[in-house]
């Protein structure tokens, strides 16, 4: 471990919390980086309850999961925020490749670090996921019993955002042309010898052709842009930018989507139970619906709070918004 160097968090820094860079691996072997942030009053022979966190889908932990990470920290708990495979600081010969299997493994190599800390309690872990990184830690947690509690804020289900669109609004016809795109674009990426970057929840124009881009975004914010894309850019362009973002500065691989079809996630999340769910979203959240349809899925013990006027992205990093001792006295309850 080792202090940080050249600090890029781009959320307002607790300089009484002792944060460190840390590096472990995966199960296949991806070395992931993660910031490991120790509690106020941080006693080296206690033992604490841990939690580890990552998301939203695109981001790095210098982001939203740090601000969660030392938060949480302050109430507490031994937190870590990572970056995914592939992403950030994490390793990946590929870069920017998304993976549903690697990014649940993800969570788990984050457990396996953390129980191994001295001054954690291996039977009082918890793990937190934001935005997409949400549908994926419901995911790991349905198989991975050592995670004794889970939390989603503005849970997003990565796997029907790419194939079924927002709300459901990709037709069939749209789904057979992404495949075409998808094949004509393996094609490519095999004759140059790299992968291409695009947008992995591909939209379509007017005419049903997929739209391509190098780029989430290019530039300034194109005029019109819908309320959700403004949303996002705001973040990730403007007061979250950071250069080794997916999403702030460049894009997932163009073949991303073709592991979210073939393994959609939160296949078996009923299983969770008896350990306990807590889904937060937000009331304004475009994906709102979606954190909803998981806690119908979910059994007990569970519990959804929305956060009254409160959109997607807002909580990623609005204070006054984010629930956090919500989170608190959830993980404080069920890590004991």
């Amino acid at each position: 471990m080792s202090k940080l160097a050249n600090d890029t968090r781009v959320f307002k820094i607790n300089p009484a919390i002792d944060v460190q860079n840390v590096r472990f691996n995966n199960r296949y072997g991806f070395n992931l980086a993660g910031h490991l942030y120790l509690p106020l009053n941080f006693v080296d022979d206690q033992k604490y309850a841990a939690i580890v966190i990552s998301g939203p889908f695109g981001a790095v932990k210098e982001q939203s999961s740090g601000l969660y990470a030392q938060t949480l920290a302050e109430h507490g708990f031994v937190t870590l925020a990572f970056d995914q495979s592939t992403t950030g600081e994490s390793s990946g010969a590929v870069r920017n490749v998304a993976s549903p299997d690697l990014f649940v493994e993800d969570f788990s190599a984050a457990v396996d670090f953390i129980g191994l800390q001295k001054f954690v309690d291996r039977d009082r872990i918890g793990a937190l996921g934001i935005c997409g990184l949400g549908s994926h830690v419901l995911t790991a947690a349905s198989v991975d019993v050592r995670i004794k509690a889970v939390a989603t804020s503005v849970m997003y289900d990565m796997s029907d955002s790419m194939w079924k669109g927002l709300n459901n609004s990709k037709t069939p016809e749209q789904r057979q042309i992404e495949k075409q795109y998808l094949a004509d674009q393996r094609w490519e990426d095999a004759e140059k010898g790299t992968p291409a970057t695009g947008l992995h929840e591909l939209p379509f124009d007017d005419q049903n052709r997929p739209i391509k881009a190098a780029k989430l975004f290019n530039g300034d914010l194109p005029a019109g842009a819908d309320p959700v894309t403004t949303e996002f850019f705001n973040y990730y362009r403007g007061r979250a930018y950071h250069p080794r973002s997916v999403n702030s500065a460049s894009a997932w691989t163009a073949t991303t989507p073709l592991s979210y079809y073939n393994f959609p996630l939160q296949a078996h999340i009923e299983d969770i139970s008896p350990r306990p769910v807590l889904i937060v979203t937000g009331e304004k959240a475009h994906s709102r619906y979606m954190a909803e349809e998981s806690y119908q899925r979910l059994r007990d013990p569970k519990e959804l709070v929305i956060v009254p006027g409160a959109t997607h992205t807002d909580l990623y990093d609005q204070m006054n918004l984010i629930p956090f001792d919500k989170f608190a006295s959830f993980f404080k309850d069920n890590l004991k």
